[in-house]
C-alpha cells in the first residue's frame, strides 16, 4: 500500500530548512511563467529581464564541439582541464595580469565561483558586505550557505558609484569576512575607478577582510579602463577574482567560469569543493579553450555594439515622462526608476494585461536587487542585450505601457 503526502496531516510532514525558505525567488526569472503564458496567447515578448546576449557565440566554440571525437564523455579533473587552465592563463597574460594555471579553478559558471568564494571565506553566521543594488544571486548564494549579506547603499544620482568610506565601514561588523565588489557592475553598469578600488583595498587591509572581485564584464567598459583587483599586489592573499565565459563570449549555456587567487589555502579549498562536485562539463571546457585566444578586435567590436545599444536605450528612456536612468558606463544593464507605485506589479502587468500591437516587454523588478526592505520598489533592471531594432520596439511597448498603466 502506498501513502501519499497529501494523506499525511500537515503537522506530521517534514519541513524544509529555514535556510532554503530564506532564499528569495530571482527577480530575473520569477516572471518567466507569465511571459510563457503571453507567448501562448500569441504575444511577442522582448526579453530584457536577463543578461542573455543575442550576439552569436564565436564559431570557434562550435567547431571545437564538432571536433570532439572521444568515444566516451568522461569525468575531467576537478580543478579543470589543463588546456582550459592554460587558456585562462594566456588570456590574463595578454591583459597584463600575471595569472598562472595553478591559480585558476574552473567552475560550473561564474555562479559556482561565487558560491565557492562565499563558502571559502565565511562560516555559517558570518557575513559579506557589498554595494546595493547588487546582482541578485549574491544574496541567494550567500543565504544558501547560511551567510548574511550586509549592504551599503550606492547613490543612484552619482551613477551608483561607491559611497564614502565611512558608509562602507558602517556595514562592517565582527562577523564580516569579505567585501564583494563587481566592476563593471551588474545591475547598474557602474565601472569602479582606480581610486575606488584603492579604497576597497584599504578597507580590506584595515578590517582584515577578503576581497571577492566579480570581473566577468571586464571587456565591456565604455569610456574608461577596467581596473582589476589583480593590479593591487598588496592584497594578493586577500583577493579572489571571479570570471566567466558566459557574457564575454555569449556562451551563457556552456556554464564555464573560474575562481582565481594567489592564496594557496583558498586554491586548495576550492579544489576540495571542486572534488565534492566531481568536475565541470568536459566537452564545454574544451570548447571554451578555442575562444581564449581571440584577438582584441573581437572584444572591441562587441563593446562598440553594446555602446550603440546602450545609447538607443538611454535616449528612449530619458524621453519617457517620469522615467529616470543614469547612463551606465559598462556591462549591459541599466537600473531604471519608473513612475509606478510597485515595479513588481507593473512588470507582471506588462505580461498579463498589456500589449502594443501584439508585443510587450519583460523586465526584472528592482526590489530583488536589494537586501534592504522597501528599496527598489519603483525600479527595474533592463538588459540591453537585443539588437537595436528589437530594443527600439521594446521601448515602444514600455512607453505605451507606462502611459496606459494605472
Amino acid at each position: 500500500m502506498s501513502i501519499s503526502m497529501t494523506s499525511i496531516p500537515a503537522t506530521k510532514r517534514p519541513s524544509i530548512s529555514r535556510r532554503a525558505l530564506a532564499v528569495p525567488p530571482s527577480p530575473i526569472r520569477k516572471l518567466a511563467g507569465f511571459a510563457d503564458a503571453a507567448r501562448q496567447r500569441g504575444i511577442k515578448v522582448y526579453n530584457l529581464n536577463i543578461g542573455q546576449p543575442d550576439i552569436p557565440t564565436p564559431p570557434q566554440y562550435f567547431e571545437a564541439l564538432r571536433s570532439f571525437n572521444e568515444r566516451v564523455v568522461s569525468y575531467g579533473h576537478s580543478k579543470g582541464h589543463i588546456k582550459l587552465l592554460e587558456g585562462w592563463s594566456r588570456y590574463y597574460q595578454r591583459k597584463g595580469l600575471d595569472v598562472t594555471p595553478a591559480q585558476v579553478q574552473v567552475t560550473t559558471g561564474g555562479s559556482e565561483a561565487i558560491q565557492f568564494a562565499v563558502t571559502l571565506t565565511c562560516d555559517a553566521g558570518d557575513n559579506i558586505v557589498t554595494s546595493e543594488p547588487f546582482y541578485t544571486n549574491y544574496y541567494s548564494l550567500a543565504l544558501g550557505a547560511s551567510v548574511d549579506v550586509r549592504p551599503f547603499a550606492a547613490e543612484p544620482a552619482l551613477g551608483y558609484c561607491l559611497p564614502a568610506r565611512s558608509v562602507i565601514e558602517k556595514a562592517i561588523n565582527e562577523k564580516t569576512r569579505a567585501i564583494l565588489i563587481c566592476s563593471p557592475n551588474n545591475p547598474t553598469g557602474t565601472v569602479l575607478t582606480r581610486d575606488e578600488m584603492a579604497t576597497v583595498v584599504q578597507i580590506a587591509e584595515e578590517h582584515n577582510l577578503f576581497i571577492i572581485s566579480d570581473e566577468v564584464y571586464r571587456e565591456f567598459c565604455y569610456g574608461g579602463t577596467h581596473v582589476s583587483i589583480w593590479q593591487f599586489p598588496q592584497v594578493a592573499q586577500r583577493a579572489i577574482l571571479i570570471d566567466s565565459i558566459s557574457k564575454r563570449f555569449s556562451a551563457c549555456g556552456a556554464r564555464i567560469g573560474a575562481l582565481i587567487s594567489r592564496n594557496e589555502a583558498i586554491m586548495d579549498g576550492a579544489l576540495r569543493l571542486g572534488q565534492a562536485r566531481l568536475c565541470s562539463a568536459t566537452v564545454e571546457q574544451l570548447a571554451a579553450v578555442a575562444m581564449m585566444d581571440l584577438d582584441e578586435e573581437y572584444y572591441a567590436g562587441i563593446a562598440r555594439e553594446y555602446v550603440s545599444r546602450r545609447d538607443v536605450l538611454i535616449d528612449r528612456l530619458q524621453k519617457m515622462p517620469g522615467v529616470h536612468c543614469e547612463t551606465p558606463h559598462g556591462a549591459f544593464y541599466a537600473m531604471v526608476s519608473l513612475p509606478v507605485d510597485d515595479a513588481d506589479r507593473f512588470c507582471q502587468w506588462m505580461l498579463t494585461d498589456f500589449n502594443l500591437n501584439g508585443e510587450t516587454v519583460m523586465m526584472a523588478p528592482g526590489a530583488g536587487f536589494y537586501a534592504t526592505p522597501g528599496s527598489g520598489r519603483q525600479e527595474a533592471r533592463i538588459a540591453y542585450v537585443l539588437e537595436k531594432p528589437a530594443l527600439s520596439k521594446a521601448m515602444d511597448a514600455l512607453a505605451a505601457g507606462l502611459a496606459a498603466y494605472k
